[in-house]
């Protein structure tokens, strides 16, 4: 595929859809071919938006995949391992967490053992509302929703460490931005012995600005425990409450009552849940000075105060305040963010010591971020900002094809080709635009 994608929205929408034909494995979407084979959570609620507006029944058999593979104790784990792939195909892979000895994780597949940001009920009601057979959709609903509402009690009760209602990550894999710069302060503070965790050399090419050997340690340490939460409360050394993994798990209780009302469960749990996390969202993690959110470390009880495209994230909240949800849209059109970048959003504040601009997570554009975004701006109903993030983001891909992601500043293209929610999220910011083709392949 040519990286340079010219031509009309009809040859943009196709040239999407055969990225994620060709990355389909029966069950799930891979991220990309080659570097990513297996299923990732937070990527495949990325893909299922796409996937809604081109075919829906694969959407719903993407996310009944990964709910497959839920833990008996509702954790949602961040990587469904591929069986038939060379298990030297990928590290860490399943041998790193040892799922099969744990009574709680399934027993069909391997997994990880720690999840990732809590999007899935937020793209099932999504699923549903573009569904061209609500009935059938209606049914997906009802065997998703227990399954959903069991993923949110296990937050609840497992990672709401700070007692008013956030989850806590326990490892910066949990975030979504792996290698954000926000987690070299925790990761620093913690001791790893002198061992080496990983059985290759870690090549210095891949996502810079942290000690990895630092998340192997992490990883392996909670293994040892066998999972045990109360390890999780007492003595792990990396929990921190994050602005974006929150607001998602606020976005996503939101849609939980929205979809207990759809198949006659009883919303007010949910709603009130919501409100439990907007409560202790704007108390806990909103920075009055910096006017922004910060994560809060909870080992060291501080706010991490470097502002990353994370702080913006809870323009999705339907409850920020007005004068709140202005400040950070300020922000991000300010030279700190897009303001200063040709091709919106860097992930990290470009003032910040701490932005590279090439390197993962530390300061390039990443579609699924920017969708983040835009859906924020329309929830406050700032309609320029979200045209903003719309033509950025289709510039990006027009210009660099359906990469991983993208330098903010020239808009060339880095990290995997081909990338599934790049071009699963093409494909919902052109439907919701109207920009569909007449003919829609039908789902095989």
């Amino acid at each position: 595929m040519s990286p340079r994608l010219t031509g009309d929205e009809s040859a943009l929408w196709l040239a999407a859809t055969r990225v994620l034909d060709a990355n389909w494995t029966g069950a799930a979407t891979t991220p990309s071919p080659g570097l990513y084979p297996h299923q990732w959570s937070w990527d495949s609620a990325f893909a299922c938006l796409g996937l809604a507006r081109y075919r829906p029944e694969r959407a719903e058999r993407e996310l009944a995949a990964l709910l497959g593979a839920q833990w008996a104790d509702g954790m949602v784990p961040h990587v469904v391992f591929n069986a038939v792939l060379d298990r030297q195909g990928y590290f860490p892979g399943p041998e790193l967490w040892l799922s099969r000895r744990q009574p709680d994780a399934p027993r069909s597949v391997e997994t990880s053992a720690i999840t990732q940001p809590p999007l899935h009920a937020f793209t099932a009601l999504r699923m549903h509302a573009v569904s061209p057979d609500g009935a059938r959709s209606r049914d997906f609903l009802c065997w998703a929703y227990p399954r959903l509402a069991a993923q949110h009690r296990y937050l609840a009760r497992a990672r709401d460490l700070g007692g008013e209602g956030l989850a806590a990550i326990c490892h910066p894999w949990e975030s979504g931005m792996d290698n954000s710069p926000v987690w070299d302060r925790p990761l620093a503070a913690s001791q790893p012995p002198p061992l080496g965790y990983a059985r290759l050399p870690v090549p210095r090419s891949l996502p810079a600005g942290v000690d990895h050997e630092r998340y192997f340690w992490l990883a392996t340490s909670y293994r040892d425990t066998g999972y045990d939460e109360g390890y999780l409360r007492d003595e792990h050394p990396f929990l921190v409450e994050d602005p974006l993994f929150n607001t998602v798990y606020l976005a996503s209780a939101h849609a939980l009552g929205e979809i207990a009302s759809l198949v006659g469960a009883d919303p007010v749990p949910h709603r009130e849940e919501a409100e439990r996390i907007h409560r202790a969202l704007v108390h806990r993690l909103w920075d009055a000075e910096h006017r922004c959110f910060h994560p809060l470390d909870l080992r060291s009880g501080k706010l991490i105060k470097i502002a990353t495209a994370a702080s913006l994230v809870p323009l999705l909240d339907p409850e920020l305040g007005a004068p709140t949800a202005r400040r950070l849209a300020d922000l991000l059109l300010s030279a700190r963010f897009a303001g200063a970048a040709g091709y919106p959003v860097p992930t990290c504040d470009v003032q910040a010591s701490a932005f590279d601009r090439a390197a993962y997570w530390r300061g390039p554009t990443w579609a699924n971020i920017n969708w983040l975004l835009w859906a924020g701006a329309l929830q406050q109903g700032f309609d320029t900002v979200a045209d903003l993030l719309y033509t950025g983001t289709l510039r990006l891909v027009r210009q660099s094809g359906f990469r991983e992601f993208f330098d903010p500043f020239d808009g060339s293209g880095r990290g995997s080709h081909d990338y599934s929610w790049t071009a699963a999220l093409t494909l919902d910011l052109l439907a919701a635009r109207g920009a569909v083709p007449e003919v829609r392949i039908a789902d095989v």
